[in-house]
Protein backbone atom coordinates (compact mmCIF):
# COMPACT_ATOMS: atom_id res chain seq x y z
CA UNK A 1 0.00 0.00 0.00
CA UNK A 2 2.76 2.32 0.93
CA UNK A 3 4.49 1.64 -2.38
CA UNK A 4 1.26 2.41 -4.25
CA UNK A 5 0.94 5.81 -2.54
CA UNK A 6 4.54 6.63 -3.40
CA UNK A 7 3.96 5.67 -7.03
CA UNK A 8 0.78 7.79 -7.24
CA UNK A 9 2.48 10.82 -5.66
CA UNK A 10 5.40 10.46 -8.05
CA UNK A 11 3.03 10.29 -11.02
CA UNK A 12 1.18 13.41 -9.85
CA UNK A 13 4.47 15.29 -9.41
CA UNK A 14 5.56 14.29 -12.92
CA UNK A 15 2.26 15.50 -14.40
CA UNK A 16 2.49 18.82 -12.56
CA UNK A 17 6.09 19.24 -13.65
CA UNK A 18 5.05 18.55 -17.21
CA UNK A 19 2.37 21.24 -17.10
CA UNK A 20 4.83 23.71 -15.58
CA UNK A 21 7.46 23.03 -18.24
CA UNK A 22 4.85 23.24 -20.97
CA UNK A 23 3.60 26.60 -19.71
CA UNK A 24 7.13 27.93 -19.35
CA UNK A 25 8.05 26.87 -22.87
CA UNK A 26 4.85 28.40 -24.24
CA UNK A 27 5.49 31.78 -22.55
CA UNK A 28 9.14 31.78 -23.45
CA UNK A 29 8.37 30.93 -27.06
CA UNK A 30 5.68 33.69 -27.21
CA UNK A 31 8.02 36.33 -25.88
CA UNK A 32 10.65 35.41 -28.43
CA UNK A 33 8.39 35.24 -31.42
CA UNK A 34 5.78 37.94 -30.74
CA UNK A 35 6.47 41.16 -32.73
CA UNK A 36 7.44 44.17 -30.64
CA UNK A 37 4.74 46.82 -30.28
CA UNK A 38 6.87 49.71 -31.53
CA UNK A 39 3.97 52.12 -31.62
CA UNK A 40 3.18 51.77 -27.93
CA UNK A 41 6.80 52.55 -27.05
CA UNK A 42 6.47 55.92 -28.77
CA UNK A 43 3.05 56.80 -27.37
CA UNK A 44 3.26 59.56 -24.79
CA UNK A 45 -0.43 59.91 -23.93
CA UNK A 46 0.04 63.65 -23.46
CA UNK A 47 -2.72 66.07 -24.37
CA UNK A 48 -1.40 69.20 -26.06
CA UNK A 49 -3.16 72.34 -27.31
CA UNK A 50 -1.93 74.65 -30.10
CA UNK A 51 -3.55 78.09 -29.89
CA UNK A 52 -3.36 80.90 -32.45
CA UNK A 53 -5.29 84.06 -33.22
CA UNK A 54 -4.81 83.64 -36.98
CA UNK A 55 -6.71 80.48 -37.88
CA UNK A 56 -6.92 79.29 -41.48
CA UNK A 57 -4.04 81.36 -42.83
CA UNK A 58 -1.30 79.80 -45.01
CA UNK A 59 1.33 80.43 -42.34
CA UNK A 60 -0.60 78.92 -39.43
CA UNK A 61 -1.93 76.06 -41.53
CA UNK A 62 1.73 75.04 -42.00
CA UNK A 63 2.42 75.38 -38.27
CA UNK A 64 -0.58 73.12 -37.58
CA UNK A 65 0.54 70.60 -40.20
CA UNK A 66 4.01 70.31 -38.67
CA UNK A 67 2.59 70.02 -35.16
CA UNK A 68 0.13 67.31 -36.26
CA UNK A 69 2.92 65.26 -37.85
CA UNK A 70 5.00 65.42 -34.68
CA UNK A 71 2.00 64.58 -32.48
CA UNK A 72 1.33 61.49 -34.56
CA UNK A 73 4.99 60.49 -34.39
CA UNK A 74 5.24 60.87 -30.62
CA UNK A 75 1.77 59.55 -29.80
CA UNK A 76 0.49 62.80 -28.32
CA UNK A 77 -3.08 64.03 -28.61
CA UNK A 78 -3.07 67.47 -30.30
CA UNK A 79 -5.96 69.90 -30.54
CA UNK A 80 -5.78 73.17 -32.45
CA UNK A 81 -7.82 76.10 -31.18
CA UNK A 82 -7.90 79.58 -32.60
CA UNK A 83 -9.64 82.80 -33.35
CA UNK A 84 -9.89 84.88 -36.49
CA UNK A 85 -8.82 88.39 -37.40
CA UNK A 86 -6.64 88.90 -34.32
CA UNK A 87 -9.62 88.63 -31.99
CA UNK A 88 -7.82 88.97 -28.68
CA UNK A 89 -10.84 88.28 -26.50
CA UNK A 90 -11.54 84.89 -28.10
CA UNK A 91 -7.84 84.07 -28.18
CA UNK A 92 -7.40 84.70 -24.45
CA UNK A 93 -10.60 82.79 -23.72
CA UNK A 94 -9.15 79.76 -25.52
CA UNK A 95 -6.05 79.98 -23.35
CA UNK A 96 -8.15 80.14 -20.21
CA UNK A 97 -10.23 77.11 -21.24
CA UNK A 98 -7.09 75.11 -22.09
CA UNK A 99 -5.62 75.83 -18.67
CA UNK A 100 -8.88 74.96 -16.91
CA UNK A 101 -8.97 71.68 -18.87
CA UNK A 102 -5.69 70.64 -17.20
CA UNK A 103 -3.95 69.87 -20.49
CA UNK A 104 -0.36 68.66 -20.31
CA UNK A 105 1.13 71.46 -22.39
CA UNK A 106 0.19 74.56 -24.39
CA UNK A 107 1.87 75.79 -27.58
CA UNK A 108 0.67 79.32 -28.19
CA UNK A 109 1.23 82.31 -30.43
CA UNK A 110 2.75 84.85 -28.06
CA UNK A 111 0.76 88.00 -27.32
CA UNK A 112 2.57 90.69 -25.37
CA UNK A 113 -0.30 91.95 -23.23
CA UNK A 114 -0.92 92.04 -19.49
CA UNK A 115 -3.87 89.66 -19.88
CA UNK A 116 -1.76 87.06 -21.71
CA UNK A 117 1.06 87.30 -19.20
CA UNK A 118 -1.38 86.99 -16.30
CA UNK A 119 -2.77 83.77 -17.75
CA UNK A 120 0.71 82.39 -18.43
CA UNK A 121 2.26 83.29 -15.08
CA UNK A 122 -0.57 82.85 -12.58
CA UNK A 123 -2.99 80.32 -14.03
CA UNK A 124 -0.79 78.12 -16.26
CA UNK A 125 2.29 78.13 -14.04
CA UNK A 126 0.10 77.76 -10.95
CA UNK A 127 -1.39 74.59 -12.44
CA UNK A 128 1.99 73.25 -13.55
CA UNK A 129 1.14 73.59 -17.25
CA UNK A 130 4.14 74.50 -19.43
CA UNK A 131 3.70 77.31 -21.96
CA UNK A 132 5.80 77.27 -25.14
CA UNK A 133 5.43 80.32 -27.38
CA UNK A 134 5.54 79.61 -31.09
CA UNK A 135 6.21 81.97 -34.03
CA UNK A 136 5.65 85.07 -31.86
CA UNK A 137 7.50 85.35 -28.57
CA UNK A 138 6.85 87.30 -25.38
CA UNK A 139 9.42 88.46 -22.80
CA UNK A 140 10.21 85.56 -20.48
CA UNK A 141 10.38 87.78 -17.41
CA UNK A 142 6.76 88.85 -17.94
CA UNK A 143 5.23 85.54 -18.99
CA UNK A 144 7.37 82.79 -17.41
CA UNK A 145 6.98 80.87 -20.67
CA UNK A 146 9.27 77.82 -20.79
CA UNK A 147 10.77 78.43 -24.22
CA UNK A 148 10.13 79.85 -27.69
CA UNK A 149 10.14 78.08 -31.06
CA UNK A 150 10.27 80.21 -34.19
CA UNK A 151 12.25 82.68 -36.24
CA UNK A 152 15.04 84.83 -34.88
CA UNK A 153 13.22 88.09 -35.58
CA UNK A 154 16.21 90.26 -34.73
CA UNK A 155 18.32 88.41 -37.29
CA UNK A 156 15.49 88.69 -39.82
CA UNK A 157 15.51 92.46 -39.36
CA UNK A 158 19.26 92.52 -39.86
CA UNK A 159 18.86 90.61 -43.14
CA UNK A 160 16.41 93.19 -44.46
CA UNK A 161 18.61 96.05 -43.26
CA UNK A 162 21.61 94.63 -45.09
CA UNK A 163 19.60 94.16 -48.30
CA UNK A 164 18.22 97.70 -48.09
CA UNK A 165 21.70 99.18 -47.75
CA UNK A 166 22.73 97.32 -50.89
CA UNK A 167 19.57 98.29 -52.81
CA UNK A 168 19.96 101.97 -51.95
CA UNK A 169 23.64 102.23 -52.72
CA UNK A 170 24.15 103.22 -49.07
CA UNK A 171 22.03 106.38 -49.25
CA UNK A 172 18.36 107.33 -49.23
CA UNK A 173 15.24 107.45 -47.06
CA UNK A 174 13.56 104.31 -45.77
CA UNK A 175 10.07 104.18 -44.21
CA UNK A 176 9.70 101.52 -41.50
CA UNK A 177 5.97 100.97 -40.98
CA UNK A 178 5.09 99.51 -37.58
CA UNK A 179 1.87 98.73 -35.76
CA UNK A 180 0.85 100.62 -32.65
CA UNK A 181 0.72 97.27 -30.82
CA UNK A 182 4.08 96.75 -29.16
CA UNK A 183 4.64 93.10 -29.98
CA UNK A 184 7.94 91.44 -29.09
CA UNK A 185 8.56 90.20 -32.65
CA UNK A 186 7.97 93.68 -34.07
CA UNK A 187 10.43 95.40 -31.75
CA UNK A 188 13.09 92.77 -32.51
CA UNK A 189 12.63 93.13 -36.27
CA UNK A 190 12.77 96.91 -36.02
CA UNK A 191 15.89 96.86 -33.84
CA UNK A 192 17.59 94.47 -36.25
CA UNK A 193 16.95 96.79 -39.20
CA UNK A 194 18.01 99.94 -37.34
CA UNK A 195 21.17 98.38 -35.96
CA UNK A 196 22.32 97.62 -39.51
CA UNK A 197 21.30 100.97 -41.01
CA UNK A 198 23.16 102.94 -38.32
CA UNK A 199 26.39 101.94 -40.06
CA UNK A 200 25.25 103.89 -43.13
CA UNK A 201 25.06 107.60 -42.20
CA UNK A 202 23.55 108.54 -45.57
CA UNK A 203 20.56 106.23 -45.09
CA UNK A 204 17.76 107.90 -43.15
CA UNK A 205 15.28 105.50 -41.53
CA UNK A 206 11.84 107.01 -40.81
CA UNK A 207 9.73 104.99 -38.37
CA UNK A 208 6.00 105.44 -38.94
CA UNK A 209 3.55 104.15 -36.34
CA UNK A 210 0.28 103.10 -37.96
CA UNK A 211 -2.69 101.33 -36.44
CA UNK A 212 -3.63 97.73 -37.07
CA UNK A 213 -6.57 98.48 -39.37
CA UNK A 214 -6.41 98.87 -43.12
CA UNK A 215 -7.79 102.40 -42.98
CA UNK A 216 -5.13 103.58 -40.53
CA UNK A 217 -2.30 102.02 -42.53
CA UNK A 218 -3.55 103.65 -45.74
CA UNK A 219 -3.78 107.01 -43.98
CA UNK A 220 -0.28 106.67 -42.49
CA UNK A 221 1.21 105.68 -45.86
CA UNK A 222 -0.47 108.58 -47.63
CA UNK A 223 0.70 111.03 -44.97
CA UNK A 224 4.36 109.99 -45.07
CA UNK A 225 4.45 110.09 -48.86
CA UNK A 226 3.15 113.66 -48.72
CA UNK A 227 5.77 114.66 -46.17
CA UNK A 228 8.67 112.73 -47.71
CA UNK A 229 8.32 112.68 -51.51
CA UNK A 230 11.86 111.34 -51.93
CA UNK A 231 11.40 108.11 -50.00
CA UNK A 232 13.17 105.25 -51.77
CA UNK A 233 12.15 102.21 -49.74
CA UNK A 234 9.41 100.86 -47.47
CA UNK A 235 9.39 98.03 -44.95
CA UNK A 236 6.18 96.72 -43.40
CA UNK A 237 7.63 95.50 -40.12
CA UNK A 238 4.27 93.98 -39.20
CA UNK A 239 3.36 91.89 -42.22
CA UNK A 240 -0.40 92.28 -41.78
CA UNK A 241 -0.01 95.94 -42.75
CA UNK A 242 1.87 95.22 -45.97
CA UNK A 243 -1.09 94.84 -48.34
CA UNK A 244 -2.70 98.17 -47.42
CA UNK A 245 0.67 99.92 -47.54
CA UNK A 246 1.51 98.52 -50.98
CA UNK A 247 -1.96 99.38 -52.31
CA UNK A 248 -1.62 103.02 -51.28
CA UNK A 249 1.91 103.34 -52.65
CA UNK A 250 0.67 101.94 -55.96
CA UNK A 251 -2.01 104.61 -56.17
CA UNK A 252 0.58 107.35 -55.83
CA UNK A 253 3.44 106.08 -57.98
CA UNK A 254 4.89 103.13 -59.86
CA UNK A 255 5.71 100.41 -57.36
CA UNK A 256 8.87 99.58 -59.32
CA UNK A 257 10.34 102.90 -58.15
CA UNK A 258 10.56 101.63 -54.58
CA UNK A 259 12.27 98.85 -52.69
CA UNK A 260 9.52 97.24 -50.60
CA UNK A 261 10.07 94.48 -48.03
CA UNK A 262 8.14 92.59 -45.38
CA UNK A 263 7.74 89.15 -43.78
CA UNK A 264 5.79 86.07 -44.85
CA UNK A 265 3.41 85.74 -41.88
CA UNK A 266 0.54 87.49 -43.68
CA UNK A 267 -1.91 85.63 -45.95
CA UNK A 268 -1.40 88.11 -48.82
CA UNK A 269 2.38 88.42 -48.80
CA UNK A 270 3.30 85.64 -51.23
CA UNK A 271 0.74 86.93 -53.74
CA UNK A 272 2.19 90.44 -53.60
CA UNK A 273 5.66 89.03 -54.13
CA UNK A 274 4.61 86.86 -57.09
CA UNK A 275 2.95 89.89 -58.67
CA UNK A 276 6.24 91.82 -58.28
CA UNK A 277 4.55 94.39 -56.07
CA UNK A 278 7.21 93.80 -53.44
CA UNK A 279 10.97 93.48 -53.73
CA UNK A 280 11.39 90.70 -51.20
CA UNK A 281 10.23 89.06 -48.00
CA UNK A 282 11.71 87.12 -45.14
CA UNK A 283 10.56 83.55 -45.66
CA UNK A 284 10.17 81.58 -42.44
CA UNK A 285 9.72 77.87 -41.61
CA UNK A 286 6.27 77.52 -40.02
CA UNK A 287 6.00 73.76 -40.53
CA UNK A 288 9.32 73.29 -38.75
CA UNK A 289 8.04 75.48 -35.90
CA UNK A 290 5.03 73.21 -35.32
CA UNK A 291 7.01 70.01 -35.60
CA UNK A 292 9.83 71.14 -33.32
CA UNK A 293 7.40 72.65 -30.82
CA UNK A 294 5.54 69.39 -30.24
CA UNK A 295 8.75 67.36 -30.22
CA UNK A 296 10.31 69.56 -27.54
CA UNK A 297 7.12 69.63 -25.48
CA UNK A 298 6.84 65.83 -25.39
CA UNK A 299 10.55 65.44 -24.64
CA UNK A 300 10.35 68.01 -21.85
CA UNK A 301 7.27 66.38 -20.31
CA UNK A 302 9.14 63.06 -20.36
CA UNK A 303 12.16 64.68 -18.72
CA UNK A 304 14.34 64.02 -21.77
CA UNK A 305 15.08 67.68 -22.61
CA UNK A 306 16.14 69.62 -19.57
CA UNK A 307 16.88 72.42 -19.13
CA UNK A 308 15.26 74.08 -22.13
CA UNK A 309 16.93 76.96 -23.94
CA UNK A 310 15.17 79.97 -22.47
CA UNK A 311 16.18 82.18 -25.40
CA UNK A 312 14.40 79.76 -27.68
CA UNK A 313 14.95 77.38 -30.58
CA UNK A 314 15.32 79.28 -33.85
CA UNK A 315 13.98 77.85 -37.09
CA UNK A 316 15.29 78.59 -40.59
CA UNK A 317 14.77 81.95 -42.32
CA UNK A 318 15.90 83.32 -45.68
CA UNK A 319 15.45 86.44 -47.77
CA UNK A 320 13.30 85.60 -50.79
CA UNK A 321 13.41 88.19 -53.57
CA UNK A 322 10.78 88.71 -56.25
CA UNK A 323 13.26 88.28 -59.09
CA UNK A 324 14.03 84.75 -57.81
CA UNK A 325 10.47 83.63 -58.54
CA UNK A 326 9.52 82.23 -61.91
Amino acid sequence: MRKLVIVLLSAICLVLLGFTLSSFIHVFHYNLSAPADVGSANKSGYRLILITQEMDTPFWDKVENGASKAASKYGAELEVWGSYGTNQEDFLKNMEIAIASKVDGILVQGLNTDEFNQLATVKAAGNGIPIFTIANDVPIEDSLRRTYIGSDHYKAGQMIGTQLAEDLGHKGKVVLMVSDRQEDFQSKRLNGILNILKFYPDIEPITVVAGDTREKVVAATNEIMNKEPNVAAFVSVTANNASAMVQEIGKRAQLSKFHIYSFDDSPEIKTLLKEKKMSGIIEQSPEMMGELGVQLMVQWLKGETFPLKYDGYFTDIRLLKADELQ
